[in-house]
């Protein structure tokens, strides 16, 4: 992604959600924009993890973005933002949204994860990365996916 400022980047990834959705971009925007506002999505190490709850959203939805350029999210180690990864959840999700999103986090914490993330050129190998390539530990025994 080119984008060049925080609004930016919420407005192509709503963007980008409503199509996968088949809902309005601008209602997406809106849950993230809102979200923001109450505090900054920025987790810090360059990551951010905007979600929300959508109405009318049927199932979870996931929506991972590498930007060309950092930018300013007012994360908490205020460093600027290059790893997106958007979370939507239906009205109603609950305890399965605040899971995925404790799943990504864990993810996006591994700094071997992020490190391949940043360097890799296929969306096909990000993907797999995304979805696979976490190996399981002694104390979680399960591979960790989004």
């Amino acid at each position: 992604m080119k984008a060049r400022s925080k609004r930016q980047v919420l407005q192509e990834l709503a963007g980008r959600a409503a199509i996968v959705t088949d809902l309005p971009e601008r209602e997406i925007f809106e849950v993230l924009l809102q979200r923001e506002r109450l505090g900054s999505t920025g987790v810090g190490h360059g990551i951010a993890i905007p979600h929300g709850t959508v109405p009318y959203l049927d199932r979870l939805v996931g929506i991972f973005a590498r930007l060309e350029r950092p930018v300013d999210f007012e994360a908490m180690d205020e460093q600027p933002v290059d790893l997106i990864f958007v979370l939507l959840a239906p009205m109603g999700a609950g305890a399965d949204h605040l899971k995925a999103l404790a799943r990504i986090a864990r993810v996006l914490r591994n700094g071997e994860v992020t490190d391949k993330l940043r360097a890799c050129t296929d969306a096909t190998a990000l993907y797999a990365l995304l979805t696979h390539g976490i190996e399981p530990t002694a104390s979680r025994g399960t591979p960790v996916t989004a």
